[in-house]
């Protein structure tokens, strides 16, 4: 087992991989930039050291800053988090050329599964189902036409290096195929620095569905269920839960079979997230996360299992702890992702925090750096809490995260707190009646009444 962790991230995620180290008897290391000198993972970390001004280029993805912190402070192994250099490959090869443990999928299945053109040839080979598409980038207008001839009106134009909605276009008939793919193209190679791009079929209201799955890197997998992430803002998750509403028990243990084998069958190692869109019964992979999720804590809820350890055991090198037969999945859990963002505007809202008071009771858990007196930058993502909670059934989740809610006290700057208010009060999330689209539509709208 590894003596000393460095965590190269920052906020609740480097806090909860701090906590998940320190329950294994691990010492951290916690590095940050100057605008996070006085954050709580800096605080409570066993040693700190800054690697840079507030700029994350300067910073968290400094690779040779964060490759001299290692060095200086003797750490055995980092780990990523997620977003930064969670995803990067060429970081973990710099890593292991260091002969630092990496925490985390080996540098070719990052690569692979990074590259979205690269990961719909490998689930295609590992026998997962596809969103009807091109084989592979599409390299001139014709040949995009001739593609979505094919696979019919409306299309999705692509970024193959692209994440968050950029790089992505919706083509609803011919006319607006050569905008739509020159935009897309644009956006890409501002975005990600490559203008790849590739088209596959649109779905007129799918429901976003992933399942968790870990690897020991020696042919053994498992999954551990699914989340449904389908209340989504601009291709941003708001809400999670688990498991999925529409979801039969037969199916899950079908598809999470299928993911599981692929990732055997790929020798995969660590904490993996196998993403598909769902409608009318059917699945349709879109993508692999190879890394922790932000939502990964409602799976933990529903399964009592703790992926952050999992993830430090396993690159240790020690087998999963949990065999597939011994995977329950007891009652349901929901996550409300509470931004610093006003919940109108949704424009970010960074500033200093007077008051912070986190809710208890029963079945409730709350993911936050926060505290009194921290002032939330405005260099970085907005997210300042994750308030996840339990019930023995999705109803008395519903009641229980409704009264969490209220509860939860954060002064001094604006919160997405309302807008999850409402949700929780909102028939059709009652109901479990909702697409990836439903979100959007909703705040156009404005809720009904409730």
């Amino acid at each position: 087992m590894f003596g000393k962790i460095l965590i190269a991230n920052r906020g609740e995620i480097a806090l909860r991989v701090h906590r998940a180290a320190h329950d294994l008897g691990i010492r951290t290391v916690a590095v940050h930039s100057t605008a996070d000198a006085s954050a709580k993972h800096v605080k409570l970390a066993d040693e700190a050291i800054c690697i840079g001004p507030p700029p994350a280029r300067d910073s968290y993805l400094n690779i040779p800053n964060i490759i001299a912190a290692a060095e200086i402070s003797n750490a055995d192994a980092i780990h990523p988090g997620y977003g930064f250099l969670s995803e990067n490959a060429r970081f973990a090869e710099i890593v292991a050329e260091h002969r630092i443990g990496w925490i985390g999928p080996e540098p070719a299945h990052i690569r692979m599964m990074g590259d979205k053109v690269e990961a719909k040839r490998a689930a295609a080979r590992l026998g997962l189902p596809l969103v009807p598409g091109s084989d592979g980038p599409v390299t001139s207008l014709a040949e995009a036409r001739r593609v979505a001839a094919d696979i019919g009106y409306p299309v999705l134009v692509k970024a193959a290096a692209g994440g968050g909605g950029r790089g992505m276009k919706v083509v609803p008939t011919a006319d607006d195929l050569e905008t739509a793919l020159a935009q897309a193209r644009s956006e890409a190679k501002a975005a990600f620095g490559d203008d790849t791009v590739y088209l596959e079929k649109y779905l007129l209201n799918p429901r976003h569905i992933e399942f968790q799955i870990f690897g020991d890197g020696r042919g053994n997998a498992i999954h551990l269920g699914e989340r449904d992430c389908s209340l989504q803002r601009r291709h941003q998750k708001v809400l999670e839960e688990a498991p999925s509403p529409v979801l039969s028990e037969a199916d899950r243990q079908a598809m999470g079979a299928r993911c599981a084998t692929a990732m055997a069958e790929l020798g995969y190692r660590g904490a993996g997230t196998i993403e598909f869109l769902w409608e009318d019964g059917a699945f349709y992979f879109i993508e692999m996360n190879t890394r922790l999720q932000v939502e990964h804590p409602v799976t933990e809820m529903v399964t009592g299992l703790d992926l952050v350890r999992e993830q430090i055991r396993v690159a240790a090198g020690l087998p999963l702890s949990m065999r597939q037969e011994e995977v329950r999945m007891n009652g349901h859990a929901i996550e409300c992702r509470i931004n610093a963002e006003d919940p109108e505007t949704f424009a970010p809202a960074p500033g200093l925090v007077t008051e912070f008071h986190a809710p208890g009771g029963m079945g409730v858990r709350i993911d936050s750096a926060l505290y009194s007196g921290y002032r939330v930058p405005p260099h970085y993502d907005s997210l300042v809490a994750k308030l996840i909670v339990w019930g023995a059934t999705r109803e008395e989740a519903r009641m229980r995260m409704r009264r969490a809610l209220e509860e939860t006290v954060i002064s001094g700057i604006r919160t997405t707190i309302p807008l999850h208010q409402r949700l929780m009060a909102e028939p059709d999330f009652i109901a479990g009646d909702y697409s990836i689209k439903w979100l959007e539509a909703w705040l156009r709208e404005g809720p009904s009444a409730s």
